[in-house]
């Protein structure tokens, strides 16, 4: 009986790696490539003891706790050390994304299309396909972990060795493994694929936060998120396997459970059920833009929600960061470069870089809804009806823009809420938020790209994620690696002023503005002309 629920897990395995044969290579192609570039740029970043040690003691205040993890080996800051504690977790962090992602397409996205009715209609098990998304995903998760492994030690440098090595692809691996049980779980529960995605990014969103809090203060705090426990692995100077059984471990209870849930649930069916809704629509949810704006209500709010606590978790260190460095000579050498302002003005634009490319996912996300809308076939219902495609884009576009603004709004008051409770001489509102809403100008100009994609060819909207990727790697990465400048220029977000550090180039910004709408004229003039998918 057993075998009859997983039968022919083989064959769907095969089918959905057919599926992805561009996609996963990508991933994996992506992922490692940057961290070898990332490893080796760190061998020539920091070229004496005395330079190492200086970068040491700027990751080991609070702050820089909060954002990449508590540091290890910081006494003797070798380059292993320094690549594990500046790198993991943020590759980490993409590893769970491509997971969640890749889980969502083969269970419910394909639940939601009609695909797993198809395959239960012929010769298969009734686990087998949750079976083999589970393998193949996690299969995936350790051809990463093999190639990040023997990738950064064939770079034969001295402070990274085999090892250290393994155990650093293995971190990759077991978080990847980790939010693929996660996905697979909330697949069971949710009825629909948003709410998959929307559930296992709270998970990871969660997770971060609390290991955040913990880095920062109390450590104990920590052991309540997975990342903390894979960064409790020590990379590098320790290498300490015992955490990533752990995390592996509490991956197979939750496929157990999610194996459990999927044989006795019906087909397009979730444990978490959604409520009825009214029995006569609203006057507003009768109109597109009001329509649009109910589909992604829930996914609205929980990034609000984020975007406040993520904010907060970083002003709530901020009042560290002054009595962390005050008597540090080394570090007021560093800082001779912005003389004139306090240290916490200087980490500003750090933090507002990250706030404001977070803030462009979820608006991304509000506006590329309009793509599995028409794959649904559901925006034919709407264009057959009086309403017009510049209407019903439009919407999508206008709800993207006010997306963008509430999120880095909302990032802005929750950094200068908590920052304010901490400092003795906080940073004025205005100055904080002048420093988040300076980026509004490069995230409208992503989301004109998304559009001008999506009025050409839906299919080419990833370019959009890919185009973020890059920006992400050159201009958070960008100092800490050399990139060259040229090479921030080509992201809106490198043309962007660092306030308060820097004086506001108008100019700049209102060529962006300007950008983004020549963009979006020609996106909506592309999407009245194309065909419709059906």
């Amino acid at each position: 009986m057993n075998k009859q629920l997983y039968y022919n897990t083989g064959i769907l395995s095969r089918f959905m790696i057919r599926r992805d044969r561009i996609r996963l290579p990508i991933w994996l192609f992506s992922i490692t490539l940057i961290t070898i570039l990332v490893a080796n740029a760190f061998t020539d970043l920091y070229a004496t003891d005395q330079e190492s040690q200086a970068i040491a003691e700027t990751m080991s205040n609070p702050a820089m706790s909060a954002m990449v993890g508590q540091g290890y080996g910081l006494d003797n800051y070798t380059t292993g050390a320094m690549m594990a504690h500046q790198m993991l977790l943020f590759t980490a962090l993409a590893v769970a994304i491509m997971s969640i992602l890749l889980v969502t397409r083969h269970t419910r996205a394909d639940e939601e299309d009609g695909r797993i009715e198809m395959i239960r209609s012929l010769p298969t098990g009734r686990l087998s396909n949750l079976h083999a998304t589970v393998l193949v995903v996690s299969a995936t998760n350790i051809i990463l972990a093999l190639l990040v492994g023997f990738s950064l030690y064939a770079l034969q440098i001295e402070s990274m060795d085999l090892q250290g090595s393994l155990l650093y692809g293995a971190a990759l691996g077991v978080t990847g493994i980790f939010f693929t049980a996660v996905t697979a779980l909330f697949a069971q529960l949710s009825e629909n694929a948003r709410g998959t995605i929307g559930l296992s990014f709270t998970v990871l969103g969660i997770a971060y936060l609390i290991r955040a809090i913990g880095d920062a203060g109390n450590e104990m705090i920590s052991w309540f998120s997975p990342l903390g426990w894979v960064l409790a692995s020590e990379v590098y100077v320790n290498n300490y396997w015992w955490p990533m059984i752990l995390t592996l471990g509490a991956a197979i209870l939750l496929i157990v459970l999610a194996l459990y849930l999927n044989a006795i649930r019906d087909l397009e069916s979730g444990f978490i059920s959604a409520k009825p809704g009214r029995k006569h629509a609203s006057i507003f949810l009768q109109s597109p833009l009001g329509l649009t704006l109910r589909i992604q209500r829930t996914s609205m709010i929980a990034w609000m929600i984020g975007m406040v606590l993520l904010g907060a978790s970083y002003g709530s260190v901020l009042g560290d960061l002054e009595s962390f460095f005050g008597e540090n000579e080394m570090m007021q050498e560093l800082l001779t470069s912005a003389e004139g302002y306090s240290l916490t003005e200087q980490f500003i634009p750090m933090l507002m870089i990250i706030m404001a490319m977070l803030s462009t996912v979820p608006a991304l996300m509000a506006m590329l809804k309009l793509k599995s809308e028409e794959r649904k076939n559901r925006t034919e219902h709407l264009l057959g009806r009086a309403v017009s495609r510049t209407k019903l884009i439009g919407g999508y576009f206008f709800i993207a823009i006010s997306v963008s603004v509430i999120m880095v709004s909302l990032a802005a008051i929750g950094l200068w809420s908590a920052g304010s409770t901490v400092m003795d001489d906080p940073i004025s509102f205005g100055t904080i938020y002048q420093a988040a809403i300076v980026y509004l100008p490069a995230i409208w100009v992503m989301l004109a790209i998304a559009l001008l994609l999506m009025g050409i060819n839906p299919r080419l909207t990833g370019l959009t994620w890919l185009y973020l990727g890059y920006s992400f790697f050159v201009i958070y990465l960008g100092g800490l690696l050399n990139v060259p400048n040229w090479l921030g220029n080509l992201s809106p977000y490198g043309h962007i002023s660092q306030l308060p550090i820097e004086d506001m180039d108008y100019m700049a910004s209102a060529c962006l503005t300007i950008i983004a709408i020549l963009i979006s004229v020609i996106g909506f003039a592309a999407y009245r002309k194309r065909d419709i998918e059906g």
